[in-house]
């Protein structure tokens, strides 16, 4: 048995913000509130007591939007080290999009996830699904099939479907099963050579361009279509103005679309891109100081609902060369909680209850998965941490295989002490 004491308790599933004890039991929390000794030891002997003064007590994270890389690609990032980082970095949970080596499109592919997870993750992995055959964008995947194999969402993240008729097919299987689309939104017909934001700074560089319209056309048909197929859609990674405006309609407008903000996108622009630094190049892209703040008023007013990393290792060979010609990503799992903290509640953007519903609660609703609650009775998903702490970001000191990061050297505020998935302490400092 576990006793969480005289922490700050944060539980967006009821508006919980007071401080409080958390007693763990057979992997769900058996109580809330405070207690003195003689109440805890009620519960159950062998106690190990966590001191969280000083600290918050918050549902565990979880990541709707990671790339693991395996298999095909152990080189950049596997199952068990993405997941010791994001354990690292406050989550319980996780979602690896399905762009490796063979291509996450079958049952079989879905199994063979779960097998290694459960062999290799100290933390949930919930599998998302490929929506087409090999990701080509020509037959759909058993979309049934590999639900009941346990895939928890489908997407073809790293490209857009770029079939409308095919995706509407895809859109009309998934609303029927009742599991969310993520989607990738980008129009490769538009993007070209593109490396960078579309503006003053690429011309300034010489790097190709990738213009908000890009993201937008693909954010408008996507709707449009899970409009017509009554589908639970989820936009992954938004960073145009645009982007923020539609969602925010759609949802008045009865539509089942969520939508996901990374915190590199919430807190660079391309203004902050002083040399040809492929640590800075990611898809999106950074863009504008004006999508920059809609992200952020986005988030602020719960347009936005979810707050997701992106995670996307490689090795330091791969970035060494030009933005022009380096892959796109850059690692996210160790980072997103402090950025979080950082810029959305230093700056008053959000509460850290707020914070912690846009990394915990909403992820959990979306994606139809338990946990984001510290609720009696629910699973003991848990994350721990300071939210005043001030340290640096080091690269050196991450567990991810990646460190490809523009935030290496940034300080910044709130740091993950202790995680706990199922009652068992996964992390700890």
């Amino acid at each position: 048995m576990i006793w969480i004491k005289g922490g700050w308790i944060l539980d967006p599933s009821d508006n919980t913000d007071e401080l409080g004890d958390i007693l763990i039991k057979d992997g769900k929390i058996a109580a809330r509130g405070i207690f003195s000794q003689a109440t805890a030891e009620s519960y159950g002997e062998d106690i190990q007591v966590i001191d969280a003064s000083g600290k918050k007590i918050m549902p565990g994270l979880v990541d709707l939007h990671v790339h693991f890389r395996e298999p095909g690609f152990e080189y950049k990032e596997t199952i068990k080290t993405g997941a010791s980082a994001a354990a690292k970095g406050g989550f319980t949970g996780v979602c690896p999009m399905p762009n490796t080596k063979p291509a996450v499109d079958s049952p079989e592919m879905i199994q063979k996830i779960l097998d290694i997870a459960e062999k290799d993750s100290p933390i949930h992995i919930y599998p998302v699904g490929a929506i087409t055959k090999g990701q080509m964008g020509d037959e759909l995947v058993d979309i049934k099939g590999m639900a009941e194999a346990g895939a928890k969402a489908f997407s073809e993240d790293g490209k857009s479907v770029m079939n409308a008729e095919i995706y509407r097919e895809a859109m009309k299987i998934a609303a029927e099963i009742d599991v969310p689309i993520m989607a990738h939104c980008e129009d490769k017909n538009m993007v070209g050579q593109g490396a960078m934001n579309e503006g003053a700074k690429s011309r300034e560089l010489g790097i190709p361009g990738i213009s908000n319209a890009v993201e937008d056309v693909i954010v408008a048909r996507d709707i449009l279509i899970a409009k017509d197929t009554g589908a639970r859609l989820h936009l992954c990674h938004c960073s145009t103005e645009d982007s923020v405006k539609m969602i925010r309609c759609a949802r008045k407008d009865g539509v089942k679309v969520s939508g996901e903000v990374c915190p590199h996108h919430f807190t660079l622009t391309d203004q902050d891109i002083v040399e040809d630094d492929a640590n800075y190049k990611m898809n999106p892209p950074l863009r504008s100081r004006d999508d920059v703040e809609a992200l952020k008023r986005g988030l602020g007013d719960g347009t936005m609902e979810a707050i997701s990393t992106d995670h996307a290792p490689h090795s330091e060979e791969e970035k060494s060369v030009s933005i022009k010609n380096a892959p796109f990503g850059i690692v996210g799992s160790e980072t997103a909680f402090c950025l979080g903290v950082t810029e959305l509640v230093e700056s008053g953007i959000l509460t850290p209850l707020e914070l912690v519903r846009r990394m915990s609660t909403n992820p959990c609703r979306i994606l139809g998965v338990e946990g984001g609650s510290l609720q009696k009775g629910s699973v003991a998903d848990i994350a721990i941490a300071d939210f005043d702490e001030e340290y640096v970001i080091d690269k050196t000191e991450f567990l991810s295989k990646g460190k490809n990061t523009p935030f290496d050297g940034k300080k910044v505020k709130g740091r993950i002490y202790t995680t706990i998935v199922e009652g068992k302490v996964v992390y700890s400092l």
